[in-house]
């Protein structure tokens, strides 16, 4: 067909590639998941709390198609209903998440949430994601269908590709960046990702992890 650019070679060995190795990381993943999730499980019930550890949200992916995105869950069970409330009654905190789309001091990440959002382990069961292929270990951050509208222009550049369990901006070493800034920072990656720029996000986020300040949604 006129107007379709075809493929590079270099180009489909990157993508089959890059599939491969997601399918082999799924697999290690979801092995690591299972031993993580008993314990998990057994911290919450000792708190009191017997709701799944689980949370599953409708999230887009690659070429706007959605999919089911897992992570442990690190909010009380209601927490969307908590967010609609807080945000009625509270101007400053509502401002913050238009601005940011997150709350820096989220009432409702609970205390067990709050370790497993710094240690990243919350993000351990997307890698049930990658293996099916919705998600990428390294990609653009799976955004909100609500979010859609915000993203505006950019949209149509980051759903290029796949999204993924850690990407470019979270570490690109701005600090909290807000709304607008993530998605600069994931259209560049959108538009230039490659083999060489997944190899160093892939290492820089072993670094941000360790040091206590990977991104956070």
């Amino acid at each position: 067909m006129k107007g379709l650019r075809k493929k590079s070679p270099n180009h489909r060995f990157y993508t089959c590639f890059k599939r491969l190795f997601d399918i082999l990381i799924g697999l290690i993943g979801i092995i690591l998941m299972i031993i993580i999730a008993i314990f998990v499980k057994i911290i919450y019930v000792l708190t009191g709390d017997f709701n799944s550890i689980f949370f599953a949200q409708e999230r887009i992916g690659k070429d706007g198609k959605l999919f089911k995105l897992y992570k442990f869950r690190t909010m009380c069970p209601d927490a969307d209903n908590v967010l609609k409330e807080l945000l009625k009654k509270d101007a400053e905190k509502k401002q913050e998440y238009k601005q940011n789309r997150k709350l820096k001091n989220d009432p409702r990440i609970t205390k067990m949430g709050k370790i497993l959002r710094k240690t990243s382990i919350d993000e351990v069961p997307q890698f049930i994601n990658v293996f099916l292929g919705d998600m990428s270990l390294i990609g653009n951050r799976p955004y909100l269908p609500r979010e859609k509208d915000d993203m505006k222009n950019f949209y149509e550049d980051i759903i290029k590709t796949k999204p993924g369990i850690t990407g470019y901006w979270q570490v690109s070493g701005t600090k909290n960046p807000t709304f607008k800034k993530r998605l600069e920072l994931e259209k560049y990656y959108s538009n230039n990702y490659s083999s060489i720029l997944d190899v160093k996000i892939f290492f820089m986020t072993f670094k941000a992890i360790i040091v206590g300040h990977g991104a956070k949604e």
